[in-house]
């Protein structure tokens, strides 16, 4: 579904902390991550039967920050148009080691948001 928002991530160097807040919170369920360069767990909420965001820890290498993601076919030339209409990539196009490329964006008054594409 392209263009869509269609996950949310929460971002912390505390994941173990924001686990028991968004849980106590929300009644949010966390999955383990999986192996590779990027801790980053699954999250679960009631009334749905698949995640619908993820746990990032940021292990202090980023701000904290709760954002949605747009689902994209091509992670590059979105960050391209964001530049082009007066956006900033915050960062550049990473693989996440389990076949998703994702880049974090700005819109044009700062708004932290994601864009991902799942190979």
């Amino acid at each position: 579904m392209d263009n869509t928002v269609t996950w949310f991530e929460v971002a912390t160097d505390d994941p173990e902390g924001a686990q028991r807040f968004y849980g106590g919170l929300f009644g949010w369920t966390f999955g383990a991550s999986p192996a590779g360069p990027v801790d980053y767990r699954t999250i679960g909420y009631p009334g749905r039967e698949q995640p619908g965001g993820g746990l990032y820890n940021t292990k202090g290498e980023f701000p904290a920050h709760a954002i949605f993601h747009v689902e994209v076919a091509d992670v590059e030339q979105k960050c391209r148009e964001t530049e082009s209409l007066g956006g900033k990539v915050v960062t550049k196009v990473i693989d996440d080691g389990a076949g998703t490329d994702f880049a974090y964006l700005q819109d044009g008054s700062g708004n932290l948001f994601g864009v991902f594409h799942r190979r």
